[in-house]
């Protein structure tokens, strides 16, 4: 009797188990700015986009279970392999690029953190909450032990409010489901060109602007990439790695579903109106969903803006810390030094937006140039690391998964192109 619970029981425990890496890896990548995008495309365009949704979905979830496998079949993480084959230096360009992107994009997160306890406590001073958080999370990296195992849990808790809150309110929005599965059909909605960025009148205008934004928050090659530091983490083995498909499959399936039940609500509450940053969106909302909905929402708006608070900063650390050559694991003393700086950049530089009034345009733009370069720098990366016979022997690519790789690239270069063109405009 004793034996068969046991083996009843073992199961369960590894299946359990094996949920975390892509979880954390969805919290990374919905954060408030996917939020706000998916609303304004939802208002925008309606249920018309729904279709590229899942097109994003199963590239991110290619590029994630490529990286999983990377790291558990190719017996190191990414940079860490590509230091062993190409040598240091190409290790340490990959991992300082995608360190300086989550540094410049992390003001952003201490804005969009602000802007929700705003929102839901009018009277707070945002200077001080984002003082005081960024405090309370250093205080965190240095104290806690196991950081990898407290993070799992803790996104689990704040993935569960995220769903339970913007589910309730869709429920509450009250969409046509045969709006919603004509918007899973392929097609360009009304209006929409794909005309490259120009300027008319002495403005920038991308007609586009919000589908590549869609694509580029949806579709993050740096934040797949970095699975294959999350299985180290996690210590998987190829058994552990064939079980833990499951993982990308929830993880893709959390990041894919959030953000098509934001863009429905938008597109069924608020048709054809734009918001500039998440309290606009709570506000507009509203009058419409009621006193309750809007405590909801914002108390799911406040998870969303916390999730890749504290990841963004860890992936910046720790794969820097990886593309010197340091240890990378979480709970190591340089990866919890490096996001500390993180932190500390994104917190001074966030305060001083919000004393000025005035948004670090030159940090942006920064931040945008190195998505040029570095996301489809590291969509190949992996997309080599894992066709590659010396490192990965007989768990290379199949097919199919080159063919949604090479799409998945191309998709890449598409973004890259516009963003260039885009910086081009704005610096002249």
């Amino acid at each position: 009797m004793e034996t068969c619970d046991c083996q009843d029981e073992r199961p369960r425990r590894r299946w359990y188990r094996s949920i975390g890496p892509a979880l954390i890896t969805a919290c990374v990548v919905f954060g408030p700015g996917s939020l706000l995008v998916s609303a304004n495309v939802g208002a925008a365009h309606g249920y018309g986009l729904l279709w590229l949704l899942l097109v994003t979905g199963v590239l991110m979830g290619t590029f994630m279970s490529m990286a999983a496998r990377i790291g558990v079949a190719g017996g190191g993480t990414p940079c860490t392999l590509v230091a062993r084959h190409l040598g240091r230096p190409m290790a340490f360009i990959i991992g300082a690029n995608l360190f300086l992107i989550c540094t410049t994009f992390q003001f952003a997160n201490n804005l969009a953190v602000a802007a929700a306890a705003e929102a839901l406590i009018p009277r707070i001073r945002p200077e001080w909450l984002i003082a005081g958080l960024n405090a309370a999370i250093i205080l965190f990296l240095f104290a806690a032990r196991h950081i990898y195992r407290l993070l799992e849990r803790m996104m689990k808790i704040m993935v569960a409010v995220i769903l339970i809150c913007f589910a309730a309110n869709l429920i509450l929005a009250g969409p046509k489901i045969l709006d919603i599965v004509t918007g899973l059909i392929p097609h360009l909605p009304p209006g929409m060109s794909l005309r490259l960025p120009y300027r008319l009148e002495g403005i920038v205008q991308d007609p586009m602007l919000l589908v590549a934004s869609l694509l580029g928050t949806t579709f993050s090659v740096g934040a797949a990439l970095y699975q294959g530091n999350l299985v180290r983490e996690k210590g998987w083995g190829l058994a552990e790695y064939r079980r833990g498909i499951g993982d990308s499959m929830t993880g893709v399936a959390v990041l894919t579903g959030i953000s098509a039940i934001i863009m429905i609500t938008a597109a069924t509450v608020i048709p054809g109106q734009a918001a500039a940053d998440v309290g606009m969106l709570a506000r507009s909302l509203q009058p419409l969903l009621g006193s309750l909905a809007y405590v909801m929402f914002c108390m799911g708006l406040l998870a969303v803006s916390m999730n890749p608070f504290l990841i963004n900063a860890m992936i910046g650390g720790s794969i820097l810390a990886d593309g010197i050559g340091l240890p990378p694991r979480l709970s190591d003393q340089w990866p919890r030094r490096l996001t500390v700086m993180v932190l500390l950049v994104g917190m001074t530089v966030a305060i001083l937006a919000l004393r000025t009034g005035q948004k670090p345009i030159t940090l942006i733009i920064f931040g945008q140039a190195l998505t040029v370069l570095g996301n489809p720098l590291m969509a190949v990366t992996l997309l080599w690391l894992a066709n590659s016979k010396n490192i990965m022997g007989s768990h290379r690519n199949r097919w199919l998964v080159n063919v949604l790789g090479g799409a998945g690239l191309l998709i890449v270069l598409f973004i890259a192109v516009r963003v260039l063109i885009l910086i081009v405009l704005k610096l002249t």
